[in-house]
Formats: structure tokens, sequence, C-alpha cells
């Protein structure tokens, strides 16, 4: 049976608590951004994220070693596949209000890939797997 090393991670929250003394709220995180003073720094493990998998490679104790394998989509970090899909979602809204303002309708290729762009973001909400790419001019979508 194949072997697999898988790399997985989590991000740690690590937090400071300091005072400042500013004009406004807005000019006090200012100071705060830039402070570079992380010496009493404490970390937040209650509020540690989710496990993603941030590496495959084949065979044991093959990190780094080889070629990496892709990771599917759904497991990787939930943040990174909604950041991935908001540009998706801007570029389809874009066509789609470029679209109506030229007075045109939206071709059913764009429709059919705002439709696998709805199902695709129901998915990264739910945790689940991505569905399969629309097909483009009748092909097949795992073509």
């Amino acid at each position: 049976m194949p072997q697999f090393t898988i790399e997985t991670t989590y991000h740690l929250p690590v937090f400071r608590q300091s005072t400042y003394s500013a004009d406004t709220p807005e000019a006090a995180c200012r100071l705060a951004i830039e402070d570079n003073d992380w010496s009493g720094q404490k970390e937040d493990y209650e509020s540690s994220g989710e496990s993603h998998v941030t590496g495959i490679w084949e065979g044991a104790e093959a990190a780094y070693l080889g070629p990496a394998i892709p990771v599917p989509p759904h497991f990787r970090e939930s943040v990174q596949r909604q950041a991935a899909h908001f540009e998706l979602m801007l570029g389809l809204l874009k066509i789609m209000v470029g679209d109506a303002q030229a007075g045109r309708s939206t071709s059913p290729e764009w429709l059919g890939k705002a439709e696998w762009a709805i199902a695709l973001g129901e998915a990264i909400l739910e945790s689940a797997r991505d569905p399969g790419e629309p097909a483009v001019d009748g092909g097949d979508p795992d073509a």
C-alpha cells in the first residue's frame, strides 16, 4: 500500500496587551501596529486555528525530499479558500455588472460559471469538497 507524508499545521494566535497614549483610538491603533516590542507576548492556545494540510509527498518521511503532490482544496485552510474564492466572485461580478451596464445578456457560459461559483462558495462555508469545475464549450470538466 502506498505511503504518504502529510504536513499539517494550525495557526497559533500570539497577542500582547499594551497601553499607548494618543489623541484618538486610530492613532493608538497605529502606535500598536508599529510597535515591534513583543517581549510580553502570550500564546492563545484556546483560539488556535483549524488544522489544515500544507504539504503532501509520496513515501514515508518524504517531506521536502521530492516533488510535492497538490493538496486537494478542501484540505487547505478555510481562510485561504475564502480569499481565492473572493477573487473569483469579484471577477464574475464585474463581468455581470459590465453586461448589465451595456444592456446585454450575460452569456450562458458565464452564468454556468456563476452557478458553479455559488456551489463552490457553499462548499467552502461547509468545509466540504469543491464541486467539479463547469464544462467549457460543452467539454468534459475533468479534461
